[in-house]
């Protein structure tokens, strides 16, 4: 079954493109006509490009991998934030942080710079010094916190890039291609998709349109994490009998070791007592 539909894209937008003079000839394939100078978005490539994109996501989630949500622009950061945190995975709504993929560690050690703070305020080690210094380092830690806190778990380059506005993104989606990390992206008219593993024909600019998208493909994801933990459910259950069976075995042997040896012992006798006769 589809996970969303024709009229639900169209009711909430979903099919309006940019105007016909900044359109990009890759997105020909993706366009259903022109209106009144304005491309339309053809929806029937869009619900199955999102059901393509959501099979895929739930597959990443199921195997316990992380995608990176990516919107930097106003009527996206907010819809991202409240979808990607529902399914906990990490998002970047602030300024892309130059070189956060392909400079990963140095993107750590500005979040293992946070936690620092936060473990040196806790323990008293920030009591003794000055007011001045004090509000320096609350600046800072807030600074950190807006650019990097949503990424704070994520100890590891992600496995995937779900980007919303690829031309506003693209030194996001650039550093992904460098290291072959597969991009998702919300793709308007005016957008290049060849750098973009999985193209959702879309309007970027409505909140509505970018909602809908997000819906479909973050209840793909909910569901690869529910699998995820009934199979570790299973498996642990399965881990729990096999210890059993393993004891079982473990004492049997041990009782055919002690007949062994009670055998022997009553062969011994009968020798040495043949021996005493003797």
């Amino acid at each position: 079954m589809s996970r969303t539909n024709f009229d639900t894209l169209l009711e909430a937008g979903c099919h309006f493109g940019h105007l016909k003079r900044k359109w990009n000839p890759s997105m020909a394939p993706y366009i259903f006509m022109e209106r009144n100078g304005i491309h339309i978005i053809d929806l029937h490539k869009t619900v199955a490009k999102v059901d393509e994109a959501a099979d895929a996501l739930k597959q990443i989630a199921k195997s316990g991998k992380k995608v990176l949500f990516v919107a930097t622009k106003k009527q996206a950061k907010q819809v991202v934030a409240e979808k990607a945190a529902s399914v906990n995975m990490p998002y970047v709504i602030e300024r892309w942080p130059g070189g956060m993929l392909t400079n990963f560690p140095t993107i750590r050690k500005a979040v293992k710079k946070m936690a620092t703070i936060d473990k040196l305020t806790n323990d008293g080690t920030y009591s003794n010094l000055s007011k001045r210094e004090i509000l320096q380092i609350s600046r800072q830690r807030a600074k950190l916190e807006k650019n990097l806190g949503s990424i704070a778990d994520l100890t590891r380059l992600p496995s995937a890039l779900f980007v919303v506005d690829v031309l506003k993104e693209n030194i996001a989606v650039r550093e992904a291609n460098r290291l072959g990390i597969p991009v998702f992206a919300i793709v308007d008219t005016n957008s290049d998709p060849l750098n973009v593993d999985y193209v959702i024909p879309a309007n970027d600019d409505a909140t509505k349109s970018i909602e809908v998208i997000l819906d479909a493909c973050c209840g793909a994801i909910a569901e690869g994490l529910e699998e995820r933990k009934a199979e570790k459910v299973d498996m642990e259950a399965a881990g729990e009998n096999a210890p059993k069976a393993g004891k079982k075995k473990n004492t049997k042997a041990r009782m055919d070791k002690a007949e062994e040896e009670a055998i022997n012992a009553s062969k011994a006798a009968a020798f040495l007592k043949e021996d005493e006769e003797a």
